[in-house]
């Protein structure tokens, strides 16, 4: 439903023949309204494209008009790009949010996640790496919680997630029309359940005639940078970063070692963060609907505010963006001092 500016609950009010009173009561789901005149006013505020204000109906129900939002990383542009979406939504609903960072401290997320709740009326958990017994410990506290990019069975956990798997498998099929058959993944944080979803797809690549490795990486671009060389001892043609600022550190080291991107090894990312179109060269991504993911998150923790249970996870779609730091496999007949390895070796005097 579009929402229309301007449309106030007098409006819904002259339009429903009932007083501003009783409209309140109805949006405030007050059991002294008939039903019969409640569905009316309803039907009236839902053609009219009224929403009624959150915090205000907050107020009457003992909320604080607060929700918070605990993220891994606030350094991370994705993450800021996800809250873009989630403030947008909960302004307009007359919310505001508190944010916590766990700086990708895992134990540090459910001593943060009670503290949030306890200051707000339900919580966000973006990417969260905290074991499944601490996140246990904050779903028994018994408020509303949303994970987005994270699924876990068998807890009563709402999410909001990007197909990672799949953004993974259309990477690989990628490479593997290039020509591509050594790919090497630096992988992210070891808790993180997209780069769990982004390995079983790297194992499932095989079918393409990929031969993948994976070096334990992480998630920033100083991860990415130390992580190269040991990518490149796996002699691949083309590597997968687990996101855009991992790949970042990766072309930087890269270019200091005088590898020619993409012509001695191809590279990509994960996110399409706004500087990966203006990376040198221009960066292949996977571009995942950030801020479509704090829309769907605010909306599915709306649902739990007002008493819905048991709701679907929600998975959304990325796309691959192909640019120029993936091309066709350098596949030279016969070792050469150019090939990768033994230029990373030259940079590294008596490293070898």
């Amino acid at each position: 439903m579009t929402r229309t500016r301007g449309v106030t609950i007098s409006s819904v009010a002259e339009a429903s023949g009932v007083s501003v009173a009783t409209v309140s009561r109805v949006m405030n789901d007050s059991p002294t309204v008939a039903p019969q005149l409640a569905e009316r006013v309803r039907e009236s505020a839902a053609r009219l494209g009224y929403r009624p204000n959150a915090s205000a109906q907050g107020l009457a129900r003992g909320r604080t008009g607060m929700i918070g939002v605990l993220l891994p990383d606030l350094a991370n542009p994705y993450f800021h790009e996800v809250m873009k979406g989630l403030t947008a939504e909960a302004v307009a609903d007359g919310y505001h949010t508190l944010v916590a960072a766990s700086d990708e401290v895992a134990e540090e997320e459910m001593g943060l996640a009670h503290e949030l709740l306890r200051q707000t009326d339900g919580l966000v958990l973006c990417s969260s790496r905290m074991p499944r017994g601490d996140l246990m410990e904050v779903l028994d506290a018994g408020r509303p919680v949303v994970s987005v990019n994270r699924q876990v069975s068998g807890l009563a956990l709402p999410a909001v997630t990007v197909d990672s798997r799949r953004g993974m498998l259309a990477v690989c099929g990628q490479l593997a029309r290039q020509g591509h058959q050594r790919v090497t993944y630096l992988s992210g944080p070891e808790l993180s359940w997209s780069n769990r979803e982004r390995c079983r797809a790297l194992s499932e690549s095989t079918a393409f005639g990929l031969t993948p490795s994976t070096v334990a990486c992480g998630s920033t671009m100083d991860d990415g940078y130390r992580a190269t060389d040991a990518a490149l001892e796996h002699h691949p043609t083309a590597i997968i970063a687990f996101n855009d600022i991992v790949a970042f550190g990766a072309l930087a080291r890269l270019r200091e070692c005088g590898i020619a991107v993409p012509d001695e090894v191809s590279i990509a990312g994960f996110d399409d963060i706004a500087f990966a179109a203006y990376a040198s060269p221009a960066l292949t991504t996977v571009r995942n609907p950030k801020e479509q993911l704090g829309r769907h998150a605010w909306r599915m923790l709306v649902r739990l505010l007002n008493g819905e249970r048991g709701l679907e996870p929600q998975v959304l779609v990325p796309e691959l963006v192909v640019r120029g730091s993936t091309g066709p496999a350098s596949q030279p007949a016969t070792p050469t001092p150019r090939q990768p390895l033994a230029r990373l070796q030259a940079a590294n005097p008596g490293s070898a």
